[in-house]
């Protein structure tokens, strides 16, 4: 981790440090390193526990449980799509595979293309216009597996 990194975490984690009589809140305080730093880095989990007065194993428990936090840094471009029902049944899973093929990534992966990183995610509450892709925040509705090329290229 950078300096730069170890100075927002600080800061972040002072400012998430649970002032009596509140209880810590692990899910408020790891959004929050993740919207600083774009993830969660694994060694910084007893330093959160720590500032928390929480177990490490609870941080990590969270940390596992909860699908839109991530322990590695993800691409320049985050690509989610939805998986509900509505867009599953409207051949999501196509539309997934199409991404997966054009930018050269599996789920939850940057390693190959520091560019994207794809993500599923469980339901983007868009269900009118399924199949659903959520790109850096971005909703884009009726995506077909043919749409995918297009829609990506802005994003290179």
């Amino acid at each position: 981790m950078t300096t730069r990194h170890k100075t927002q975490l600080a800061e972040t984690l002072k400012t998430g440090r649970p002032v009596p009589p509140d209880k810590p809140n692990i899910l408020k305080t790891l959004l929050t390193v993740q919207s600083t730093l774009g993830h969660v880095p694994a060694n910084v989990i007893s330093q959160i526990a720590q500032v928390l007065g929480v177990t490490d194993a609870q941080v990590a428990g969270v940390l596992s449980y909860y699908p839109d936090l991530r322990t590695q840094s993800p691409g320049r471009h985050l690509i989610r799509v939805c998986t509900g029902e509505s867009c599953t049944a409207n051949h999501g899973g196509l539309v997934l595979r199409a991404i997966q093929d054009c930018v050269r990534n599996v789920i939850g992966d940057s390693a190959q293309s520091e560019r994207f990183t794809v993500e599923r995610m469980s339901c983007a509450g868009n269900c009118a216009v399924s199949p659903t892709v959520m790109i850096d925040g971005d909703f884009c509705g009726r995506v077909s597996p043919s749409d995918v090329s297009s829609l990506l290229e802005r994003y290179r």
